[in-house]
């Protein structure tokens, strides 16, 4: 198993393939396990780092409310350790706030950003008014799933509650705060921003609703938004065949050039 000493804490990583490098940074309610499907589809061709943010999984660190600046810190400290100069960063929910932290602290090391399903952490009141609203279920299941989803597919329902599991207990409001924070990126800063940027979003996301996104979408100059049906706030895990599939057009579309990285 490997583990980076970064900022105080031991985090748990793992490191798949060679070439131009995508780092998936997970969400609350997961942790380095729930890529499994985006590493299959992509460790032949690129090299793709999935790891425990500090708190979670097999990673050190309280089970607290993750500190923006120092998960952003821990993503940066995390590609030095890697020696990886620059990335796509691919994230879901809680993982957006340290990925778009880096995307607008240090652009230089950021050849595109994914945000699915999540606003990443922005504090402009154009979207956090928008959640005053929204009411996600408490069952960590069904805030995360769609119902369909849980119906159709019971052993992947399964396996990701499993996931879920290996983090520390938490409350389901441990990063809550993270998205209503006024104190967040602005749109000042997000209209500066020129980082390529995905943003994927379920149709039945019952945390980040599609039109929490789309005010997401018009802060961000260029982006590009897709909605994507029959998932909610899980769509790299739900529909994975298709989430694999914009992340593909996405990454071709960067033209990166192929770095002679060897696997860690």
């Amino acid at each position: 198993m490997s583990f980076a000493s970064i900022n105080g804490v031991r985090l748990f990583y793992e490191s798949h393939g060679s070439g131009p490098a995508i780092v998936f940074a997970h969400g609350r309610g997961g942790n380095h396990l729930s890529w499994w499907r985006q590493l299959a589809a992509f460790s032949a061709h690129h090299r793709c780092v999935t790891f425990d943010q500090r708190g979670w999984g097999l990673s050190e660190g309280p089970a607290e409310p993750p500190d923006p600046a120092t998960v952003t810190a821990d993503l940066v400290g995390l590609l030095d350790h890697l020696g990886i100069d620059s990335a796509v960063l691919v994230a879901q929910s809680m993982g957006g706030v340290s990925s778009l932290g880096v995307a607008l602290r240090h652009p230089e090391r950021v050849a595109g950003l994914v945000l699915s399903d999540t606003t990443g952490g922005i504090g402009d009141s154009s979207v956090i008014s928008l959640l005053e609203d929204v009411h996600p279920p408490e069952d960590p299941l069904r805030r995360a799933l769609s119902d369909s989803f849980i119906e159709q597919h019971p052993a992947l329902t399964l396996l990701f509650g499993s996931v879920g599991r290996i983090n520390p207990p938490m409350p389901v409001s441990v990063v809550s705060g993270l998205f209503r924070n006024p104190n967040g990126p602005q749109a000042s800063e997000m209209a500066a921003m020129e980082v390529p940027t995905l943003l994927v979003v379920g149709q039945e996301d019952k945390i980040f609703p599609v039109h929490v996104i789309e005010a997401v979408h018009r802060l961000i100059p260029g982006s590009r938004l897709e909605v994507v049906p029959d998932a909610a706030h899980s769509t790299h895990f739900e529909q994975a065949e298709l989430f694999n599939g914009l992340l593909r057009d996405f990454v071709a579309s960067l033209k990166l050039e192929v770095a002679a990285v060897a696997d860690d």
